[in-house]
């Protein structure tokens, strides 16, 4: 509920109450002409309240526009500098540890050059990077701009990698 649709709510709920408390001590001719009163009030209240409503509406629709388009505008350029850039977009620590904790099923106590696991890395990262491309363009032959599982394994058993 927006905060102006609140207020009138609330209004209304004055009005009401202040329109039943005056009917309690006065006799009738002033209780109605006080009833006519608030009644016309709340006429106008209801009234500029469908137009204020669809103002709102307007407003609303309008900032969800900016916020989306400055979204995607943001997106859009994250998007270029990550494509531009060349640098490794795994921490180096973590993937380190990963691939220790793998090689640990192989063999214990083995020892790494840093060199080794930054070659790894560069693999890894150059393996997925096309992985996502062969899966976007799956997605997109599917008719869909958001990739999804189905579309990995696609692309996988496209390659060969996975019957």
């Amino acid at each position: 509920m927006s905060l102006q649709l609140a207020v009138y709510v609330n209004r209304f709920v004055a009005a009401e109450r202040r329109v039943v408390q005056m009917n309690e001590g006065v006799n009738d001719q002033l209780a109605s002409f006080i009833t006519a009163l608030v009644q016309k009030e709340l006429d106008v209240l209801f009234k500029s309240r469908d137009e204020n409503i669809e103002r709102l509406n307007q407003q609303v629709r309008a900032l969800i526009k900016d916020v989306e388009r400055i979204t995607m505008e943001l997106e859009s350029r994250k998007i270029r500098r990550y494509q531009k850039s060349t640098d490794l977009l795994i921490r180096k620590l973590p993937f380190q540890r990963l691939v220790r904790e793998i090689a640990q099923d192989y063999k214990t106590d083995l020892r790494f050059q840093t060199t080794a696991i930054l070659a790894l890395q560069e693999a890894a990262e150059a393996y997925l990077v096309s992985l996502f491309e062969d899966t976007n363009l799956c997605a997109i032959h599917a008719k869909r701009v958001t990739i999804m599982p189905k579309d990995i394994h696609l692309a996988r058993r496209i390659r060969g990698e996975r019957t």
